[in-house]
Parts: structure tokens; sequence; C-alpha cells
């Protein structure tokens, strides 16, 4: 097994703003169906995972589409469809010019820390996070009620609707406050993100520097079904500073 640290570097995850970067090839191949692939020694692209989407990118003029190798653990990089032989030439060793759609990463670095801190006000609800989808347009948090009679009290449409007021409330005061959001690794190796004092979770995405540059963070509702709590939301970037 390829260990990540020894043939690639995830710069998504250490610079949400890098939108561009010249590298090298550090791997090279073609899958079963005859598609060639190519991993980055110094990649720039975040695959989807963790609730977060794919970006969107191109290797000189050839669009691709990046995934993580469940074998290797490295993000590799497939030609878009209609992108044709695009990556075909490509092999170890060989010097590429590598950029993301810089506008979509952040909206999905918007979209998942917004995520992050709608769930550190439903903390403080007593509520726990039981999954998360941070995809534009679909954007929600789900949680469990901490037992049977909270779940009942919020079978109540005006209950709920209270509760998404305190939500709404906790996350004004939150941006308003600028919280630093930051990642660190912790003594087991987890890269865990930060929001001020208010939420850590381990987490493999990209996210803001501050929540100053978050934009339009607008909790549309909150649903109770099938004893889960769904709070959906909506979040986008301020124009980058």
């Amino acid at each position: 097994m390829v260990h990540l640290n020894e043939k690639q570097d995830a710069l998504y995850l250490e610079d949400t703003y890098l939108s561009a970067i010249d590298t090298s090839v550090t791997a090279a191949g073609h899958d079963e169906a005859g598609g060639a692939w190519v991993a980055l020694r110094r990649n720039l692209f975040h695959p989807q995972g963790g609730g977060q989407p794919a970006d969107r990118g191109w290797l000189g003029e050839c669009e691709v589409v990046p995934a993580r190798d469940p074998a290797t653990g490295l993000v590799v990089l497939r030609a878009a469809e209609g992108q044709g032989a695009g990556l075909d030439d490509l092999a170890e060793g060989d010097l590429v010019h590598a950029r993301i759609d810089a506008g979509l990463r952040l909206l999905h670095a918007a979209l998942h820390t917004a995520g992050h801190l709608v769930e550190a006000a439903a903390r403080a609800e007593g509520w726990t996070l039981a999954g998360n989808n941070h995809f534009p347009g679909q954007a929600r948090v789900e949680l469990t009620p901490p037992g049977p009679e909270a779940a009942a009290r919020l079978a109540d449409a005006g209950e709920r609707e209270r509760a998404a007021d305190r939500l709404r409330a906790f996350v004004a005061a939150a941006v308003a406050d600028d919280l630093p959001v930051t990642a660190r690794h912790d003594d087991e190796g987890r890269r865990v993100v930060r929001i001020g004092d208010v939420h850590a979770a381990p987490c493999g995405g990209t996210h803001v520097r501050g929540l100053a540059d978050l934009l339009q963070v607008t909790i549309s509702g909150v649903k109770l079904k099938k004893g889960r709590v769904r709070v959906s939301y909506t979040a986008a970037h301020r124009p980058p500073r």
C-alpha cells in the first residue's frame, strides 16, 4: 500500500485558497476499462468525500475528475466525459499545470464550514450529529435528539420553528464574531477542524479562514423524520479578501 505522505501532498488541506500550481506526476496507469489516470505529487484537487463534492479542475487543457483510490489512498485524476484521451500521454515524472474552479472551491468550503457551524448550534440544543451533506442545493445536517421526550416536543411545528430561531441566533452571533477556523492534527494523527471554541471535529474537507468569509448563511428549515432532526441550510463565500 502506498502511504499518502510518501507519494502525494494534499495541498487542498493546506490552503483552501490555492487554485493553480505546477507540479509533477507521481504515478500513472490505466483502469480495468482502459481509461488513463494520473496522481500528482502535489495534489490540488479535493476528491468527493465527507459530505463534500469533488473539485472541478484541469490538467493543462484537459478537464479532470478527482477521486480517492481505495487501494493506495492516492487522489487520482481521470479525464472528464468528452475529453477523449487527454491523459493518455502522461507518465510518472512529467511536469503539469493544475488548476481548479476557484469559485466552486470557495462555495464548497463555505458550505462545509457552515455545516460545522450549524452542527455546533445543534449541539447547544443537545442534539447529536447523525449525518451531513454539504452539496450545493441540498446542504443539510441530520441529528438525533437526546431522547423520546425531546423528539416528541419537536413533533410540534411551533417548537421546531422556535428551535430554528435559536440555531439562527447562534450562527449569526458566531459569524458576527468572525470566529477563526483552524485545522491541526491531534496526537492520533487525525486532522481536527476547529471553529473558535464552539466546535471541533475530525474532518478532511476544505474550509474558510474565518467566519466573516461566510455570506448568507441561512437555516431554511428544521424537520423531524423517523426520529431524526434535519436542519437544511444554505451559504456562500464573500468575495475573496
